[in-house]
């Protein structure tokens, strides 16, 4: 436990310990909601998403509690159910072999963040939202001024989060006129929150559009990082790299099913969990958090705690024993994370077999790392391969 300042001038504790890790994260009273901060308001801009207050956006699942997080999660969590995912996983396919042939389209080279990692899950979650495809693109432009974390103008993040928040509200009143008395098959996920404030849910336009933006804002940049991040440490770990080349090679999807679980742990997309806020005094790893103190809890320390998993240094894509919090735990573990888990299979799996003799166009050294507080990821991976052969899949 170490109480730091952080850059923005907030103080808050920050827990590194696996043990400790997983009772602040499931300890119910650490609060989501940032009323609980006990800096003066000003203050409280600063320990969330940039612009979701001045855009009306602060009732989604990151900054609320029971009850409230309890009704408005039972609405989504069907979006994301195993056979749900499983049946969005042919589009994630195809999104994924589009990307790989337009980057390897003429070139040996490509910016694997830029052309294939984050379009990727931007793609995919404006179709399980109900995006038109041809606002998407529109959305991949707010999306990336939002995950540069201070690389671009100033003001730029609040910016694009209100044109998201304003475009939300208009496709919500759209889907709203159109829906036709029955659900379909495979109905996107918006037009399920509107069938449900509908039918007595009580979920009011405010919240439905605060859910619809919390779900992409967390949909894809962690999913950006999870393919970047774990695609960077296959090509600087060229022993593991081969070792899952081969077992898909032989159809074995098993190590790639555990490979994921370890690149997660290893160096996943989110560094820190979002903020949390006691509501009473709280005792962590023998220290007392005073009430309205911020609490961060770094999964990136408590995933590689000795104590909890051997050789925690050390890359191993078989590991059994893996029970990371790269996807948090409690009852604010990742919604989407089945989601993000295909996403992430089908992007490796796929580029490691198109691609077999992917490599590093950088040295590790010169690669750059995004800034922020909460996600991991990188600002670029410049690859070099050889072309895959004209119908290679």
């Amino acid at each position: 436990m170490h109480r730091t300042k952080l850059p923005s001038g907030v103080e808050a504790w920050l827990v590194t310990r696996y043990a400790d890790a997983r009772q602040t994260l499931a300890d119910n009273r650490l609060s989501k909601n940032p009323a609980h901060h006990d800096e003066p308001a000003h203050a409280k801009g600063k320990t969330g998403i940039p612009g979701e207050r001045q855009a009306d956006l602060m009732t989604h699942l990151l900054n609320i509690d029971p009850p409230d997080h309890t009704r408005l999660r039972r609405l989504v969590s069907k979006a994301f159910t195993p056979r749900r995912v499983a049946e969005f996983a042919p589009r994630v396919q195809e999104l994924t072999d589009d990307l790989i042939d337009r980057f390897t389209s003429g070139s040996d080279t490509a910016d694997l963040i830029h052309d294939f990692a984050f379009p990727l899950p931007i793609y995919a979650i404006c179709d399980l939202l109900g995006v038109p495809r041809e606002d998407q693109d529109d959305f991949r432009d707010w999306a990336g001024m939002m995950i540069r974390h201070g690389g671009g103008p100033r003001g730029g993040v609040a910016r694009s989060v209100k044109k998201m928040r304003g475009y939300l509200a208009e496709l919500i009143h759209r889907k709203r006129q159109a829906l036709p008395a029955e659900p379909v098959p495979g109905e996107d996920l918006i037009s399920g929150l509107i069938r449900a404030s509908d039918h007595g849910e009580h979920l009011t336009e405010n919240e439905a559009a605060a859910m619809a933006f919390i779900l992409l804002f967390a949909g894809f940049e962690t999913t950006v990082n999870l393919i970047g991040n774990g695609t960077y440490a296959l090509l600087t770990h060229p022993e593991q790299r081969e070792r899952l080349q081969r077992a898909l090679a032989e159809g074995d999807r098993g190590l790639l099913e555990t490979g994921v679980e370890e690149l997660l742990r290893f160096d996943g997309p989110v560094e820190l969990a979002t903020w949390r806020f006691a509501t009473e005094p709280v005792v962590i790893g023998g220290q007392r958090i005073e009430t309205g103190d911020p609490v961060l809890v770094v999964l990136a320390a408590a995933d590689r705690d000795p104590e909890r998993f051997a050789d925690p240094d050390t890359l191993d894509l078989g590991r059994r024993d893996n029970q990371h919090l790269g996807y948090g735990h409690g009852i604010h573990y990742c919604l989407g994370a089945p989601l993000a888990r295909l996403e992430g299979q089908t992007a490796l799996a796929t580029l490691l077999t198109r691609l077999p003799d992917l490599r590093l166009a950088a040295d590790p050294a010169e690669l750059r790392w995004r800034g922020g507080l909460i996600m991991r990821g990188l600002r670029t991976l410049p690859v070099e391969f050889s072309p895959p052969r004209s119908g290679q899949t």
